[in-house]
Order: C-alpha cells, then structure tokens, then sequence
C-alpha cells in the first residue's frame, strides 16, 4: 500500500515535465524578440516554410517531402519508409509537447531539408502553424 502514494507522485512530478506547443512556441518567440526586436510568431510564415522546396536534399526537398501537404494526416520517411505521425497538434496531441524531442528534430529535419539550422523565429512560425492547422 505504501508504493501506490509513492508512484502517484512519481507520476505526477512525470506530468509536470510536458509542455504545451504554446509553452514551446513561446521560449522560441523569447529567443527570436532577443535577436528581433517586436518578433511575432505568424503562422502564415510557418506555412510557407512547411511548404518551401529546398534544393538541399533531392530525396526531402520539403517538409512535405516525409510529412505530406496535409500536416493532419501521418507521413512516411522518404528514405526509411517509416511511418510518422502527424504534425498538427490537433492531429497528435504529443506533438511539441517535449523540448527535447523539438529540439532534436528541429535540429535533425532543419539540416536535412532546409540545409542550415533553423532560427528561432522559424521554429515559432512553425509550431504557431502546426498549433492552429484544423
């Protein structure tokens, strides 16, 4: 019986960690306003980087390369085949919920597809669009 108060605390400090897209778009508009002054998250900027065709990757030119036109609806790698949930947090509810999966991704798809690093006004962009895509 003692395990269960144990574990119900272990939980809850577990739960405390997730963030919201809100809370994640938010520390990228915080880093983007400290390098722009009056920076804003938009996304209809958003958008027009999940759309962009690069000329990087001939595999994964886009985003839309592995996730599709419709950010509702699951992706498929364009190399591995895997499967990949959707972008939109509607769609996925764990999306752009962990800092660091965010961060590893942003780092890891920004490379490979735009080439470079993406800002932190990019990434705002990107998780405003994917928080408001219905």
């Amino acid at each position: 019986m003692r395990a269960l108060p144990a574990l119900l605390l272990l939980l809850a400090s577990l739960a405390g960690h997730a963030e919201t897209p809100q809370q994640i778009r938010q520390t990228y508009v915080a880093e983007a306003a400290s390098q722009q002054a009056g920076f804003a998250p938009s996304a209809k900027r958003g958008e027009a980087l999940f759309r962009q065709r690069f000329a990087i990757n001939d595999k994964m030119p886009a985003c839309t390369s592995c996730h599709t036109d419709n950010p509702l609806n699951a992706g498929q790698h364009a190399v591995t085949g895997k499967t990949i949930r959707p972008l939109a947090t509607v769609a996925n509810a764990e999306r752009f919920t962990d800092p660091a999966k965010v961060e590893k991704w942003f780092g890891r798809n920004c490379k490979e597809v735009v080439g470079r690093a993406c800002t932190p006004a990019e990434k705002a962009d990107f998780v405003a669009f994917m928080s408001e895509v219905r």
